[in-house]
């Protein structure tokens, strides 16, 4: 991915076609002119400049999970005994590489990670914490809340 600055390389049709692309990334180009103000060509070559400089990162199906079965959606608040880049650097490759884990942020103050897990049920996430985190002599502590209610799910990226 390139990094560039979304003031100094994009205009606001390129911000129009962003803000479209985040509700539907189905839509036709030829639809997504008529939105923006352009031909579906323009759209086509100005989507491209997006996803060859790393803007788009990736173009995702978001799932009902109430439709397809019951989860159990837990916020876990990890807090280290000691960090260095080692532990933080493999930790993070741990949360990457568990599929339960659907978001993980690495954080200043007085937690070091805030995770988003996703499981069938109680009995998966405890065993999950034992491999997680339980496991972990460099862990000193962590939190879980489960969610009763998915009130807001977005990851739109507001373009104002």
């Amino acid at each position: 991915m390139k990094n560039c600055a979304m003031n100094d390389t994009f205009d606001k049709l390129d911000r129009k076609i962003l803000q479209q692309l985040q509700i539907n990334c189905r839509q036709s180009t030829e639809h997504l002119g008529a939105i923006v103000g352009l031909s579906a060509t323009a759209c086509q070559r100005r989507i491209k400049k997006l996803r060859d400089s790393g803007v788009i990162h990736s173009e995702v199906a978001i799932l009902d999970a109430a439709t397809l079965q019951s989860r159990l959606t837990v916020l876990v608040e990890i807090k280290f005994n000691k960090g260095g880049t080692v532990v933080i650097e493999g930790f993070k490759a741990l949360m990457r590489d568990c599929p339960a884990v659907q978001q993980c942020y690495y954080l200043a103050g007085d937690v070091d990670f805030s995770v988003i897990i996703s499981v069938a049920n109680i009995q998966e996430y405890e065993l999950l914490t034992r491999s997680l985190f339980l496991n972990n002599p460099n862990i000193v502590k962590f939190s879980s809340r489960v969610s009763m209610d998915n009130v807001k799910t977005s990851l739109a990226i507001p373009l104002d």
